[in-house]
């Protein structure tokens, strides 16, 4: 359990068991902690140095031979402190450097382009880009959307966060959803929609349109979804939507 946390704060596999090993002793040399954690011996060396530079143990000498030990726990809270102010910092400069990577980027928007994305991770990743991505189009967005299969994805949070994001973007929607609970409250400034049958018309993906692309996440059997990236497929979709959208109205 530990050791997953530990990875997930930025740790790699070998440096979370290393830590780990050394929490339990005063201190231990490096032959030791190679047979413990199953490490190679050289293996362990660059493993050792890169904990030390994260604040996470220390070198120490026992009868005048070198061993290590960790530091309190305490200091992973540093550790992720320093993680923050680094990432704060390459936010900052994303700014100036990502319009000089777009500035050598070859995009052909002629040519169809799908990317894939696994798990609930991967459908919110798919959704943050599209939702901070630089299409302006008509400014509406057309989803369809079942919202009970949603609610069980997505927590409230995920959920304030992309609605943050489309009001950042001044973007409407039209919407085709179904929903055990009723119908969905109208959210000012949001756009229109509208609630069909989920008896008669199951729905069991998320699909948005917006711009040149389309995203479709699967929410039933197996979470995931793909991206593509095309003109004349996102303008069909469009032209299906609002065939639908006017049937139901």
């Amino acid at each position: 359990m530990f050791e997953k946390y530990l990875e997930d704060l930025g740790l790699s596999e070998k440096e979370a068991k290393v830590y780990l090993s050394l929490l339990e002793v005063d201190n231990d040399s490096v032959l030791d902690l190679a047979e413990k954690t199953k490490i190679n011996r050289t293996t362990i060396y660059p493993v050792l140095e890169s904990l030390a530079k994260k604040g996470l143990i220390s070198e120490v000498k026992v009868d005048k031979k070198v061993r290590f030990q960790a530091e309190p726990p305490e200091r992973l809270e540093t550790y992720v402190e320093r993680q923050k102010i680094v990432l704060e910092e390459h936010a900052k400069r994303l700014k100036d450097v990502i319009p000089q990577l777009k500035s050598i980027y070859k995009e052909d928007s002629e040519k169809p382009i799908a990317k894939f994305f696994e798990g609930k991770d991967g459908v919110i990743s798919m959704t943050e880009e599209l939702l901070t991505s630089k299409e302006k189009d008509d400014g509406v967005m057309y989803m369809i959307y079942n919202k009970d299969m949603l609610e069980k994805l997505f927590t409230d949070a995920d959920t304030k966060r992309f609605r943050e994001l489309r009001v950042k973007k001044n973007v409407k929607g039209k919407s085709i959803y179904t929903y055990t609970k009723g119908e969905l409250d109208r959210i000012e400034n949001l756009g229109n929609r509208l609630k069909i049958d989920e008896n008669k018309f199951p729905i069991s993906c998320d699909i948005t349109i917006f711009g040149n692309m389309v995203r479709v996440a699967t929410l039933k059997s197996s979470v995931g979804g793909i991206m593509i990236y095309n003109k004349d497929f996102a303008d069909t979709m469009k032209s299906l939507f609002e065939l639908a959208f006017g049937k139901i109205e």
